[in-house]
């Protein structure tokens, strides 16, 4: 929770403020996050106006992951930039009923950030800006050449790693059946031969 109590209600008041805070829990995607209980930097830019006070603010945070084209972990930092206001819970409290009631919509009111008492919690602002600043499909590097499809050697390390005779894996099973019968075809021809030699002979 932030105080912004120094303000008091004067618009154009303004505070500015720096805090390490602990991240939440899940705060990333699949691939990358913070890691829990990990410091958070906030830069924060507080502003007073005639609805409430406005939040201007960048955060740096540390994240760790996986590749997701070799999954050799990953090691990042995060900058997510955001503002948002947080209005007075008493704040043109009548205008905010007639122009809900005469537009029949809540989606805005229930959007509304508000302040509680003197304070407001920054946690769902923190946690939308930096996942939406995370890419979803992080890599090590640009040109990340994954992984081997047939073995799983990470191809980075070897980039003249190949196989000899590679087989499409759609086809391998169809390769497995036609040796099995060319195998048998061998077996009958090789026991039809003593048959054949006999019968010349009569």
């Amino acid at each position: 929770m932030f105080d912004t109590r120094e303000l008091g209600r004067r618009p154009g008041a303004m505070k500015r403020l720096s805090r390490t805070v602990p991240a939440p829990a899940d705060l990333g995607v699949e691939f990358l996050g913070v890691p829990r209980d990990a410091e958070v930097e906030l830069d924060l830019r507080l502003e007073s106006v005639m609805e409430g006070v406005l939040v201007t603010g960048t955060a740096h945070a540390p994240l760790r992951g996986e590749c997701v084209r070799c999954l050799e972990p990953l090691e990042q930092e995060a900058e997510a930039d955001f503002q948002e206001m947080f209005s007075y819970p008493d704040a043109d409290a009548d205008d905010r009923s007639r122009s809900s009631a005469d537009t029949g919509d809540d989606a805005e009111e229930e959007d509304t950030l508000f302040l509680e008492g003197d304070h407001f919690n920054l946690e769902s602002v923190l946690r939308d800006a930096v996942v939406l600043s995370l890419p979803l499909q992080p890599v090590c590097r640009d040109d990340c050449p994954g992984l081997c499809p047939e073995c799983g050697a990470r191809l980075a390390d070897e980039p003249d790693h190949e196989h000899d005779d590679a087989v499409d894996i759609r086809w391998a099973a169809l390769q497995g059946l036609a040796e099995t019968i060319r195998d048998g075809e061998k077996d009958d021809q090789n026991g039809a031969a003593p048959d054949a030699d006999e019968k010349q002979e009569k």
